[in-house]
């Protein structure tokens, strides 16, 4: 049985513990407040350009420009799967559910091969202890996300598919939906979707567009700059969703120290009562010999 002195120090020590995570859920809240601004301040943005472009796309000829190009899927061709995590832990299941996912995923490619882009530490320390093969990787950053990271990973997403060293590029990432709830996904970032003239009202279907300047000119100017702005997108929505779960586990790790030291100092108190009672047992008893 432990003893008292034992019991009062794990006590303090599970207290300590419980002012850090304390500490780390109200860290987690503030940077939460302003990742949610900005990414509501980005989707609009990112969403109106995809579907913008998307309705372009399928209206031009596909040669018109290399993002648009769409090459033949052919057994042995590769592809680039860009893998958002966080750099540190501390966030429950956050960086577990995006790595099955992005595994999966890759798994699910019999035909072709995958090289990864690994952003966050947690990823890339997962990913090459297991060989798989990376293009490249951006750590150290995600605490102080700026548009200059996303143009970097959108370079080079956009010279492995210009290049044809790739045939597609896709995202796997964890978009914010609430404080509570991430949902992860897996989306292709090039070559850039062409909307289904199908699904299109039939009297917008044919519509053509006219471009001023060229669409040469346009297409130079407002693809490249599509592709960084869905991965600042990304980036956005990864950290927003890694400060939201990040909060939660610390919430939880508090109330599971107040459990602990709940069921520490109840324990405590009856091996205290249990002792007191023994020495009022041995005084009574020696009284009675007397």
């Amino acid at each position: 049985m432990p003893s008292l002195i034992d019991i009062r120090r794990r006590i303090r020590a599970v207290k300590s513990t419980q002012q850090i995570t304390k500490a780390m859920k109200m860290v987690a809240a503030s940077k939460l407040r302003k990742s949610q601004e900005r990414i509501l301040n980005a989707r609009p943005l990112a969403r109106h350009a995809l579907e913008v472009l998307r309705h372009v796309a399928s209206r031009v000829d596909p040669s018109t420009h290399p993002l648009l190009a769409h090459p033949e899927p052919a057994p042995g061709t590769r592809i680039l799967v860009i893998v958002l995590t966080s750099d540190k832990g501390m966030c429950g299941s956050f960086n577990a559910n995006i790595i099955r996912a992005a595994g999966n995923f890759i798994g699910e490619q019999t035909d072709r091969e995958c090289t990864l882009g690994l952003v966050g530490r947690k990823g890339r320390d997962f990913f090459t202890r297991r060989g798989f093969p990376v293009r490249f990787e951006m750590v150290n950053f995600l605490s102080r996300v700026d548009y200059s990271h996303a143009q970097e990973i959108a370079k080079e997403a956009m010279n492995a598919f210009t290049s044809e060293e790739v045939t597609a590029v896709y995202l796997a990432y964890n978009e914010f939906k609430s404080v509570l709830q991430q949902r992860v996904v897996i989306e292709p970032l090039l070559p850039i979707p062409a909307a289904d003239l199908a699904d299109e009202d039939p009297a917008t279907a044919h519509v053509e567009y006219l471009y001023l300047p060229s669409a040469q000119e346009i297409f130079d100017s407002l693809l490249p700059r599509h592709v960084e702005v869905q991965v600042f997108h990304a980036l956005l929505e990864s950290v927003a969703a890694q400060n939201a779960a990040q909060m939660v586990a610390m919430d939880n790790a508090t109330k599971n120290s107040g459990e602990v030291i709940e069921g520490l100092t109840l324990y405590m108190n009856k091996i205290r009562q249990a002792a007191i009672t023994r020495e009022i047992i041995e005084v009574v008893s020696g009284a009675q010999a007397l």
